[in-house]
């Protein structure tokens, strides 16, 4: 079965609005997830650290440069993920809409290519 990444993406305000109320999103992700392992469709699921925490490597230049934080301009965040193993990329779609998540966010599905999708090099 094919496998496709939910990605959770927010603004600032659909962050902001998840924060306020943290107790109950945690809950109601903690039973979705629940759900999900029990039809046997999720593979992995992980939320991120504040992005002021990361770093961005930039290949841009001749040389990769390191500055704090997400790029300054970014108006959504990629903010965690639910990777499933499902039959269809309509499956994926349906898991999606059921993801808990705060007004203002969206859910990206994206298929994950096996193995034997990827390009080989001739040696």
């Amino acid at each position: 079965m094919p496998k496709y990444l939910l990605i959770m993406r927010g603004t600032d305000e659909s962050n902001a609005a998840m924060m306020a109320d943290i107790d109950e999103m945690m809950a109601t992700t903690r039973q979705f997830i629940e759900e999900m392992v029990k039809a046997g469709v999720l593979l992995a699921a992980e939320g991120l650290d504040d992005p002021g925490q990361g770093v961005v490597v930039d290949f841009s230049g001749e040389a990769p440069v390191v500055t704090d934080g997400p790029y300054g301009e970014t108006k959504e965040l990629f903010g965690g993920f639910f990777l499933v193993d499902v039959a269809s990329k309509q499956e994926a779609v349906e898991w999606a809409k059921r993801v808990p998540a705060a007004p203002g966010s969206k859910i990206e599905v994206r298929r994950v290519p096996g193995s034997d999708e990827v390009p080989q090099v001739d040696e």
